[in-house]
């Protein structure tokens, strides 16, 4: 009798957890999108806080985006300097995975592997991820790498010493050290040019539309409809970084 009723208590308690879990699965689905979840807490204030949206699905690999990086803000034409690139994502039918990215995207891709050993293949555009909570800012040591109020990750090459801190903090690989001027350098978001109401080169460049650049604060605006109408991902979410870089279609094999 005592066994009987020790298994009806563990079905009861069974069931009851299922038709908890299912309620809040369905909470979850079910709760209306009243804005955008961010990893960082958005600051108060009414200035524009910028974030950016890249639909890997409409990148077709032309580099214009990293060419009009380097024209715009006079990155050195080296192979070896960019603020703005593309990689391309190679998934063989074997398993294995092969990401290049031969000077950037800039000079287009060659793909090497034969159709009948592809399983997919896709483009990655990268770049800062001008984070909310950014690795880069907290280690720098003089407060050269600071964010902006309107939430661009900017460095101050008048206070940067080259000591290469933010460079080996970042865990998106987007800082390099300009071998001309010794100082730290990195996207950003062509803030000359944003301030003036004008759209950044990458994004303006870009013949796809795979790039849309906004402010997440307004929910009516290009970003925000973007992130609601995709299922939009960011890299490396579990370092908690605040990136305000959101990709659509990521898949699980980018870094």
């Amino acid at each position: 009798m005592s066994e009987k009723k020790d298994k009806t208590s563990r079905r009861g308690f069974l069931r009851a957890g299922l038709v908890l879990a299912g309620s809040v699965v369905a909470g979850t689905v079910l709760k209306p999108f009243n804005g955008v979840v961010v990893a960082g807490e958005e600051p108060k204030g009414d200035t524009p806080w910028y974030g950016i949206g890249i639909d890997i699905e409409k990148c077709i690999g032309c580099g214009k985006c990293a060419k009009s990086c380097k024209l715009e803000n006079n990155v050195p034409m080296e192979p070896f300097f960019f603020r703005s690139w593309v990689e391309q994502y190679t998934i063989a039918k074997d398993g294995s995975v092969k990401v290049e990215s031969p000077n950037g995207g800039i000079d287009g891709f060659k793909q090497e592997l034969p159709d009948d050993q592809i399983f997919k293949s896709f483009f990655v555009p990268k770049m800062c991820n001008h984070c909310s909570k950014s690795p880069c800012v907290q280690v720098c040591p003089v407060g050269a790498t600071y964010v902006s109020p309107d939430g661009v990750v900017l460095v101050d090459e008048k206070y940067c010493i080259g000591c290469r801190y933010c460079i080996q903090a970042c865990p998106y690989g987007c800082r390099y050290l300009h071998p001309a001027k010794q100082v730290a350098d990195k996207c950003s978001l062509c803030y000359h040019r944003i301030k003036k109401g004008i759209q950044p080169a990458c994004f303006e460049m870009c013949p796809t539309g795979a790039r849309v650049f906004g402010n997440l604060r307004d929910k009516s605006g290009p970003l925000v409809k973007f992130l609601r109408d995709h299922n939009c991902l960011v890299l490396k979410p579990h370092l908690n970084t605040g990136s305000k870089l959101y990709y659509n279609a990521l898949s699980g094999e980018v870094r």
